[in-house]
């Protein structure tokens, strides 16, 4: 699988003009049929110089989707553009533009971090060792150690080393932080920020940890049972809902077409709702704006999903 995602073939010939501005990634009812899930009719633009977080439940196809845009599933249905190219038509450059941080085990064991890097790493154009020993040092890994004696987050650090040695234009990171320690989320996160800061570079990260992806996220995708409820800026999703509390009979007042869910507790009701700059509220609710968190809970919760 490991080849697959780097180089599948090397006769492919450059096509469109260099230089033209071009989303990352555009998806148009893309659908994807595999053994027990669907992608189902998924559209969305992924714009240059930012990071889109990927979020939903469990099951809900944020790797399914990943592994789709990595070329990994092939969609039966409806177009996916990378660099405004198919991977029928341009799969080395592609290839040669994306880095990836998976949980799947792709590189070889028994190799040592530097000899895996070197051979892999043969097979991209702008791959720089010294760079990839420069960020092994960073992240406290030892180039000489063998792959297969790394702990799950020292492995996805060697992942993500690697990725970043062969200069893409856009990362695909698929649940690392959760294996990560607090102090190297932080420093992984200042890593991500600066990959899209110059504006040519663009990142797609699925995580379940919301609250630090908030912090980072420009833009929000959800995902639920392999459709896409929305991708927006995170800044207009906190405009656009609040996350009231109170007494039961006043949040069964509220108009019923701007409720998004409710949540019944021991000590009060709770509601996610849509929400303006002319809306008003109950003086005995309490109005606050939600964590994208909650907003996933809520969502979640109006249709059949479950986090």
């Amino acid at each position: 699988m490991l080849y697959i995602l780097i180089y599948t073939d090397n006769t492919q010939k450059k096509r469109g003009k260099e230089g033209r501005k071009l989303e990352m990634i555009k998806a148009d009812q893309l659908s994807v049929k595999l053994e027990s899930f669907s992608l189902k009719d998924i559209s969305f633009v992924l714009p240059t110089g930012y990071i889109t977080g990927l979020i939903g439940c469990n099951g809900a196809g944020k790797t399914s989707l990943l592994n789709t845009i990595l070329g990994i599933h092939k969609p039966q249905k409806g177009i996916l553009q990378l660099f405004g190219e198919t991977y029928e038509s341009s799969e080395k450059k592609i290839r040669q533009e994306t880095g990836w941080v998976l949980g799947a085990d792709l590189f070889c064991a028994k190799l040592t971090l530097e000899e895996n890097a070197s051979l892999y790493g043969s097979l991209y154009d702008r791959y720089d060792g010294t760079v990839f020993a420069r960020y092994c040092e960073l992240f406290s890994l030892n180039g000489r150690s063998r792959l297969g004696k790394l702990s799950k987050g020292e492995y996805l650090k060697f992942q993500l080393a690697f990725a970043l040695a062969h200069d893409p234009k856009l990362l695909i990171l698929d649940e690392p932080m959760a294996n990560f320690d607090p102090e190297f989320r932080k420093q992984f996160l200042k890593i991500i920020t600066g990959f899209v800061e110059d504006g040519a570079h663009s990142c797609l990260i699925a995580s379940h940890l919301l609250k630090e992806l908030e912090r980072v996220a420009d833009y929000v995708m959800m995902l639920q049972n392999g459709r896409l409820l929305f991708m927006e800026e995170w800044e207009r999703l906190t405009e656009q809902y609040r996350l009231l509390g109170g007494e039961d009979y006043l949040i069964r007042k509220l108009p019923k077409d701007k409720v998004i869910s409710v949540e019944k507790g021991e000590y009060g009701t709770k509601a996610l709702v849509q929400h303006t700059a002319y809306s008003a509220y109950d003086a005995g609710l309490a109005v606050r704006i939600p964590t994208l968190e909650e907003i996933m809970y809520f969502i979640s919760r109006k249709g059949d999903g479950t986090c």
